[in-house]
């Protein structure tokens, strides 16, 4: 498990030549260990007085990592070198979470020990019972999970001060994965105003979850569902609420800050939200009519406010790998449960639409995670305010990943970018 090392992954291997107003400088280049590039430019400023600019990081490696492998291009995925595909296919979601923090996949012992040190936590204190209780039925749960979340910092003031060794890292660790996952299933049971289920240690991550919030042992079909839905959206390199955990994590933060942060992100519909969104979006196509051509031409028209949600990706210039799984995930499931949707006809009729239209063609925007994510969640009765809350609980264990691997790294430092000032100059009071 976690050791508090100090490493470095920052190995020049060559030196790039560029001309900086009007100095020519050398910059080291070291490279991946899939071939990727970099230009260190942490010298730039001092050589020179520039500083680059890159509205929204579109080109900048904000730190080095061994936890995932993401080729937008090509449509590959890989967590620690596994690909997606066999993991979401042969893997427990606590096994990728273990494969994702500790490097390695655990070994039989290594998992009952991690499993183990969850269980601990099964029980939910009074105090956080009866926080739950003073939320109002109607808040959206996203908020109520991140207070809740920033709440244990102050029930748990020995992981909050200083640095955290390793066996309290790992303490943390297993609270966070398994108390998160109990207070999304008290406040659901909450704002419908039904009694909470307290966890069962020895049931599977997922049946638990499924079985403390609706009361009832799932299907064997709505568990495998979760598993691999989680085990999609457990890490996914250097993205908005990813990068808001390191650099909330840079400052020495408690880890209960840091993955609240990372949950605040989350839960905007450009990231999250977005299978919320999608779900909205096809209730919306349903209800109006007329048929999915319409919506096409509408979103492709510039002058209309419509958006088709679930479609593009900031990195994958290819098909989301997940978006492949899910898709198939999501037609085994609503089989299996003998599930009719009309969403899903939209979906599917949307998706035929776009791949052979040039628009759609030409730019890249193939269906990504979120486009079908939702319609599982809806297959599963999960309320649609509560999706991202899920997105949440699977990303966790990719965050705590990512926070652990900061601290552990010698090139970190608090996060801090640079601006270019572009207001008024200097001016003088007047009367």
């Amino acid at each position: 498990m976690s050791t508090a090392t100090k490493t470095s992954a920052r190995e020049s291997l060559e030196v790039g030549k560029m001309e900086v107003a009007g100095k020519s400088l050398e910059m080291p280049v070291f490279q991946g260990s899939e071939g990727e590039k970099a230009l260190d430019i942490s010298t730039l400023r001092a050589k020179t007085g520039v500083v680059t600019l890159d509205p929204a990081y579109m080109n900048t490696a904000s730190c080095t990592s061994k936890i995932t492998f993401l080729d937008g291009e090509k449509g590959i995925l890989r967590y620690r070198g596994y690909p997606i595909e066999q993991l979401a296919e042969k893997a427990s979601f606590l096994e990728v979470a273990y494969l994702l923090i500790y490097g390695e996949l655990p070994t039989l012992e290594q998992r009952q020990a991690f499993e183990g040190g969850l269980h601990a936590h099964h029980h939910l204190p009074p105090f956080y019972q009866a926080l739950v209780r003073s939320f109002p039925v109607q808040a959206h749960p996203m908020g109520v999970l991140s207070a809740l979340t920033v709440s244990m910092s102050a029930m748990n003031i020995p992981y909050t001060e200083g640095d955290l060794t390793g066996a309290d890292r790992n303490v943390v660790i297993a609270q966070l994965l398994h108390q998160i996952k109990i207070f999304a299933a008290y406040f659901y049971r909450h704002s419908q105003g039904m009694q909470p289920i307290e966890s069962n240690p020895r049931l599977s991550y997922c049946e638990d979850f499924l079985t403390t919030l609706f009361g009832e042992s799932p299907s064997a079909e709505a568990i495998q569902a979760l598993n691999v839905l989680f085990i999609l959206h457990a890490d996914h390199e250097q993205n908005c609420s990813t990068s808001t955990v390191r650099l909330v994590g840079s400052s020495k933060v408690n880890p209960y800050a840091s993955m609240a942060a990372g949950m605040n992100a989350l839960w905007g519909p450009l990231h999250g939200g977005a299978n919320q969104a999608v779900i909205e979006m096809l209730e919306g196509i349903r209800k109006e009519g007329g048929g999915v051509k319409k919506f096409i031409e509408r979103a492709k028209n510039k002058s209309d406010t419509f958006v088709l949600m679930g479609f593009g990706h900031r990195v994958y210039k290819n098909f989301d790998p997940r978006a492949i799984i899910i898709k198939k995930a999501c037609d085994e499931v609503l089989a299996k449960l003998h599930i009719y949707d009309p969403l899903l006809d939209i979906a599917k009729s949307l998706e035929e639409e776009a791949l052979r239209d040039p628009y759609f063609i030409e730019r890249k925007l193939y269906p990504n995670v979120d486009f079908y994510s939702g319609i599982i969640y809806k297959a599963l009765r999960i309320p649609v305010n509560m999706f991202t809350v899920l997105f949440a609980l699977g990303r966790l264990p990719g965050w705590l990943a990512q926070w652990n691997e900061m601290l552990e790294s010698e090139d970190t430092k608090i996060g801090r970018p640079r601006q270019i000032y572009t207001g008024l100059g200097k001016r003088d009071w007047g009367a």
